[in-house]
C-alpha cells in the first residue's frame, strides 16, 4: 500500500494532508444509536416534492443493488484505500425520485436517525458511484460504522458519508448541515483541501 500513486485524471491518489491506514478508525460525534428496522422508514420529502415518498427497509433494498470498491478520506487526515462497499446505487433510488419532481433541485440534506445532517450539492449526492450502503468489505455495517445504512459519497471528505441515514430532504439551494454549521466547509473536496468553513 503506497500514497504515491496517480489517479486516472492525473491527481495523486492519497489527497494532500493524509496519511493511509489499513484500520477502519470509528468517529462519532454523540452516542452510536441502535436501529431497529421494525418500523424504519426511508423518507424523501422537501422542495419539488408535493408529498413525500416512504419505503420501508426491505422496499429500499429492493430499488437496486450496487458494489463499488472505493478510497475513503476523513477530514482528520486518514485515508483508507479499496473499501469495498455493498448497498443501494444512487441512480436507483433517483429513479424513483425524479418523475414526482415539480422543480428542479439545486441541493439536498441528508438526515440521520440521530439527528445529524449534512448537505450535498446535487451533483455531489448524484456522482454515479455513490451508495446507500449495507455492507463494507463483505460485512454487514456495524452500529458504530452506521449500519443498518450509511451514504457513502467516495470523492468528498467522509463527514459527507453520514451513518445511519434514513432521509433525503430536497433543496432548492444548497444550505449547511450540522458539521457545516460548526466550522466544516461547506462541500468537502479532500485534493483542494476543503476541510474548514474559513477556507470558503
Amino acid at each position: 500500500m503506497s500514497g504515491k500513486e496517480m489517479l486516472e485524471d492525473g491527481r495523486p491518489r492519497l489527497p494532500p494532508g493524509q496519511f493511509l491506514t489499513k484500520r477502519f478508525p470509528v468517529l462519532t460525534y454523540g452516542s452510536t444509536p441502535r436501529v431497529e428496522l421494525d418500523g424504519w422508514t426511508f423518507t424523501v420529502s422537501g422542495h419539488g416534492l408535493s408529498e413525500p415518498i416512504k419505503w420501508d427497509f426491505e422496499e429500499f433494498l429492493a430499488l437496486g443493488e450496487h458494489e463499488t470498491t472505493r478510497d475513503f478520506h476523513c477530514v482528520t487526515t486518514w485515508s483508507r484505500y479499496d473499501n469495498t462497499w455493498r448497498g443501494v446505487s444512487i441512480g436507483s433510488v433517483w429513479s424513483k425520485i425524479a418523475p414526482h419532481l415539480t422543480e428542479e433541485v439545486g441541493a439536498v440534506m441528508l438526515h440521520c436517525t440521530c439527528g445529524y445532517t449534512t448537505n450535498l450539492l446535487i451533483e455531489d449526492f448524484l456522482e454515479s458511484d455513490n451508495l446507500f450502503a449495507t455492507h463494507h468489505d463483505g460485512e454487514p455495517l456495524t452500529p458504530d460504522h452506521g449500519g443498518p445504512l450509511r451514504f457513502v459519497c467516495h470523492h468528498l471528505y467522509a463527514w459527507k458519508s453520514p451513518k445511519w441515514v434514513d432521509g433525503i430532504e430536497l433543496l432548492d439551494k444548497d444550505s449547511r448541515g450540522f458539521w457545516e454549521r460548526n466550522g466544516y466547509h461547506k462541500r468537502g473536496d479532500p485534493w483542494d483541501e476543503e476541510r474548514y468553513a474559513y477556507q470558503e
